[in-house]
């Protein structure tokens, strides 16, 4: 990810709504959530959460699938990943030692 993907991920998150989507997304992994349970989890209308996850689709952070009349939607942990990636681009001068209990603690192994 470079830097100007970097800020539109940033911004996108910079709402609460937003990042409220993302965490519930990752929590529920492989799963995914249609539109309407997002919203139904998180109290928001149909027409907000619309417009929401098109911005956090954009910034590379969630994807969807279309099943039938429902669109569910995903962490895109690839993007995620790459956010991070960009944020600890040679971290620690290099010594990636040091950067290891932080790499660590963010992998799931999943």
């Amino acid at each position: 990810m470079d830097k100007l993907q970097s800020l539109t991920a940033f911004g996108a998150l910079s709402q609460e709504t937003r990042l409220d989507v993302v965490r519930l997304l990752i929590t529920s992994g492989s799963d995914g959530m249609a539109a309407g349970e997002i919203g139904d989890a998180l109290g928001v209308k149909q027409n907000t959460m619309s417009a929401n996850l098109s911005v956090l689709a954009h910034a590379g952070l969630v994807r969807s699938v279309r099943e039938g009349r429902s669109i569910r939607y995903f962490a895109d942990f690839d993007g995620i990943k790459g956010l991070l990636g960009f944020l600890m681009q040679d971290c620690c001068g290099g010594q990636k030692d040091l950067c290891q209990p932080f790499i660590d603690q963010v992998m799931c192994g999943c």
